[in-house]
């Protein structure tokens, strides 16, 4: 008797298992209230991560053009770590890394143009990359006019439900003859 009974549970946890495993991001009764709910399938998960992350590139982008300090820093984690094009090699932490835009923006005047042509994202659930050729247009006080063609890549980390930025890297290549930076250097 107790083999049988042992048997039956074990071939009842089974079909249980089963059962979850077939419906897994399908519709199905909540227990609670009797309602039909959704649960989310891996694909919808990362196309809702993707479409996260975009909003955080746009929201920095509108607040880059907006020289607006506070908001760049928004999008960015307090722990943030920049290889930036600026001194010094590494800014870590946002109490430093808020000194390069600060600089920046004081060094330009008027409006500022940024674009993120053709960004590449890759997500999972709670962190995620995105690369490309970052364009930045404006005119310094100096009266000197910039359409620098960037390489940017960002790495980002999902907490409490909010992705931040918390690596990123800015570059140029260089001319190993002069040794100087191409900044004339378009896609």
């Amino acid at each position: 008797m107790k083999k049988a009974l042992l048997v039956l549970a074990i071939v009842l946890g089974a079909v249980f298992f089963v059962c979850l495993q077939t419906n897994a991001g399908q519709a199905k009764k909540s227990p609670l209230d009797g309602t039909w709910e959704q649960t989310m399938t891996i694909k919808e998960n990362k196309t809702n991560n993707e479409a996260a992350i975009r909003e955080v590139i746009d929201s920095f982008a509108d607040a880059f053009r907006a020289r607006d300090v506070n908001g760049v820093m928004s999008v960015f984690a307090p722990e943030i770590v920049s290889f930036d094009i600026v001194p010094p090699l590494e800014a870590v932490g946002a109490e430093t890394f808020v000194k390069h835009w600060q600089e920046f923006f004081e060094a330009y005047q008027g409006t500022l143009h940024v674009e993120f042509p053709d960004i590449s994202i890759t997500v999972g659930d709670d962190v995620a990359f995105s690369h490309c050729l970052l364009r930045v247009k404006g005119t310094m006080k100096t009266g000197q006019q910039t359409d620098w063609w960037l390489r940017w890549t960002a790495c980002y980390r999902k907490t409490n439900g909010k992705w931040l930025i918390v690596h990123e890297q800015v570059s140029v290549p260089i001319d190993f003859r002069s040794g100087k930076a191409m900044l004339d250097l378009k896609p």
